[in-house]
């Protein structure tokens, strides 16, 4: 079992930037993929980043290249989401989701519980 606890949300002006944290529970943490999703008001759900199995590569959507970056921490068992040069598009609620094979598609094996994300103009 793995539990997954995001923090870093916030409200933050355009051109702004912020870190989300994930922290997951359980042993096999560097074996799983991980990715950070997000939902806004009256949109789909929509994979934001992610990591492959082993974290070996990594997955953008168009909309955040060169703008986020996810990466982790092993020894805390952490992925993060930096998010710089923030828009007012990317206020979601961001989610953070690990698989044990591929998070590109659903379904996830694991959902964190999610956390606010607001992009003031």
């Amino acid at each position: 079992q793995v539990q997954l606890v995001e923090s870093g949300g916030g409200l933050v002006q355009a051109g702004g930037s912020l870190r989300l944290s994930c922290a997951a529970s359980g042993r096999l943490f560097s074996t799983y993929a991980m990715g950070w999703l997000r939902q806004a008001p009256g949109k789909e759900r929509e994979l934001v980043a992610a990591l492959t199995v082993n974290h070996l590569d990594t997955y953008y959507t168009d909309s955040v290249k060169g703008r986020f970056t996810i990466s982790t921490n092993n020894a805390k068992n952490t992925v993060y989401l930096q998010m710089n040069r923030l828009k007012p598009e990317d206020t979601a609620v961001y989610y953070c989701v690990a698989d044990r094979i591929s998070v590109l598609t659903a379904p996830y094996d694991y959902w964190g519980q999610g956390t606010q994300v607001t992009v003031s103009t």
